[in-house]
């Protein structure tokens, strides 16, 4: 979500002919993204807000600024100051709303969640006091509004991406008790249809072919459109599926991320089987084993309906790739617990997943419970499950060689310029030579040998998905 809405501002700034710098001590304005699911991601943006705090210092030629590190931009600034503007918008932005800017003076605006819509003023604002020459300071003089209701972008479309996120929803209803996004996202909030197949439309004629629809509960989608009615997402996934074929859209592969067990219904299990350009992947948050840790998480599932979708999906679509994520240590999780998290890893035989432990989320429940397990057992149990999962992973991936998959070749390998790198439907990376012309391109490849996660192919033909 977070690259789709970094992509949506970037194209905000190209509309208004601004370039990417070519180095951050050189820019004019820096825009942060922030992520507030896990305490590490908010301390690694404090150390970044240190490091621009003493760029502006040296930027703005400060008396005493530090040039250590920073001799570019002490080069920039011999001939005079030449103010930056530093940005930080998303979760963590919305989460510490009224307290950033006073903490981190370096802060020029704080792009809270509902506030996004405002870049236009903070571009113009800085265009502005830069034709003046007044600096930063003149064009950081307003506050933003972050009380309206959430707008979505137009397009998320990442310069020369093969590949782009699609955000359908935004928000989430679920209140898992470890869980910070309800109350940094808001509520769920549907994208109207009209406006998904209009920006499908711009990503086909920059010729994406691959689209993943994004929401922090994805399968939770539920529009009413004059055109359509009432949608929900098997739905959505089917008007989506036709207006592709019916406009000849290059887009051959539909993906969607992240879906909720709760909502998992046996008629969008038939669409992803039965709708050629929906990939057979599916990534299935359990987050854990045991019906008790589940039931405290608030996940409103137990093992067992789980266990039974997951059994209803592989009947239905037997070659399907199934992903997921788990989480150890959360409050109160016992031996058994655990026992019951292993025992679901390898009865479901995930093709991947990610293993984290439990970090606390200020102002969640979960966070001020009793039974806070220590960070050494947190750390160990999910080492077996890392472990655990490893092995289920490269066993079934060396089930794949020697098989001939659709390949879309995505970009050049950095070690070799001569192959190609790309992925399959089932999100599995390849390695293969081929020309450079085939960027962008889907190509039958048949996979050869494994080197740790990717692997190592050759090129049979293009695939007739052209």
């Amino acid at each position: 979500m977070n690259i789709a809405e970094s992509a949506a501002v970037e194209q905000l700034f190209l509309a208004r002919g601004w370039q990417k710098a070519d180095d951050v001590q050189k820019a004019d304005i820096v825009v942060i993204n922030t992520c507030s699911v896990r305490a590490t991601a908010e301390q690694r943006i404090f150390g970044r807000l240190g490091f621009f705090s003493g760029l502006k210092a040296v930027r703005a030629k400060t008396p005493g600024a530090k040039n250590k590190s920073l001799e570019i931009a002490a080069e920039f600034v011999k001939d005079g100051a030449k103010p930056l503007t530093l940005v930080v918008m998303g979760c963590m932005a919305e989460r510490l709303l009224h307290s950033l800017k006073k903490d981190w003076p370096c802060v020029d605006y704080v792009v809270g969640t509902f506030a996004k819509k405002n870049f236009g003023k903070i571009i113009s604002a800085v265009e502005d006091a830069s034709r003046e020459g007044n600096g930063v300071s003149a064009a950081s003089t307003f506050e933003l509004d972050d009380s309206s209701k959430y707008e979505f972008a137009a397009v998320s479309l990442e310069q020369g991406a093969f590949s782009s996120f699609v955000p359908i929803m935004h928000g989430c209803n679920n209140f898992c008790t470890y869980c910070i996004v309800p109350y940094v996202r808001g509520r769920e909030i549907s994208r109207d249809v009209n406006s998904i197949l209009k920006e499908l439309d711009v990503l086909s004629k920059y010729g994406v072919k691959e689209i993943t629809l994004l929401g922090q509960n994805v399968n939770s989608y539920f529009c009413e459109n004059s055109d359509f009615g009432k949608i929900d997402f098997p739905a959505l996934l089917k008007i989506i599926s036709c207006h592709l074929e019916k406009t000849n859209s290059p887009i051959k592969w539909i993906r969607f991320e992240s879906s909720h067990p709760k909502d998992f219904s046996d008629e969008l299990i038939e669409v992803i089987a039965s709708e050629a350009r929906v990939c057979k992947f599916i990534h299935l948050p359990v987050q854990h084993g045991s019906t008790k840790i589940l039931q405290k998480m608030n996940r409103r599932y137990s093992r067992e309906n789980y266990l039974e979708l997951v059994k209803r999906i592989r009947a239905r679509i037997p070659d399907v790739a199934l992903t997921t994520d788990i989480m150890l240590g959360f409050p109160g999780e016992s031996e058994e617990d655990f026992s019951e998290a292993i025992s679901l890893m390898r009865e479901v035989r995930y093709d991947n997943a990610f293993m984290y432990y439990y970090n606390p989320r200020e102002g969640t429940p979960a966070a001020k419970w009793d039974e806070q397990i220590p960070l050494e057992e947190k750390k160990s149990r999910l080492q077996k499950i890392i472990d655990l999962q490893l092995e289920i992973t490269s066993q079934k991936l060396r089930e794949r060689v020697g098989q001939i998959l659709t390949v879309l070749a995505e970009k050049q390998s950095r070690d070799n310029p001569n192959e190609i790198l790309g992925k399959t439907e089932r999100d599995e990376r390849v390695a293969f030579s081929a020309p450079k012309d085939l960027l962008g391109n889907f190509a039958e490849v048949k996979l050869l040998e494994l080197n740790g996660n990717t692997f190592k192919g050759e090129l049979v033909n293009f695939a007739a998905m052209q």
